[in-house]
């Protein structure tokens, strides 16, 4: 589809999908804005320089400093749905 054909079929919408389908994008492009302006090491740089700091701090990690460290609780509901690998709470749009 291309984008005129897509700002046309933008007004055959109801005001309220109108209304969803712009509050989804505008939370997709600050989601992405935020991304964006994140620290542009890689995770992989990240875990090289948190490793440094560990060995010249002579910190050791041992298996007693994770024990017991997971949350057993079977965490929240969540009622969402993912639009082009970006979740989307439900109850935000009305489908």
């Amino acid at each position: 589809m291309s984008v005129l054909e897509m700002v046309k079929s933008f007004g055959n919408l109801s005001e309220d999908e109108q209304d969803s389908l712009l509050n989804i994008l505008v939370q997709k492009r600050k989601y992405q804005q935020n991304i964006d302006n994140t620290n542009p090491e890689s995770f992989w740089q990240m875990t090289l320089r948190f490793r440094e700091q560990m060995e010249r701090e002579d910190i050791v990690f041992t298996d007693e400093d994770f024990a017991d460290l997971r949350d057993r609780s079977p965490g929240r509901v969540f009622d969402g749905l993912m639009i082009d690998n970006w979740f989307v709470d439900r109850r935000e749009v009305e489908l």
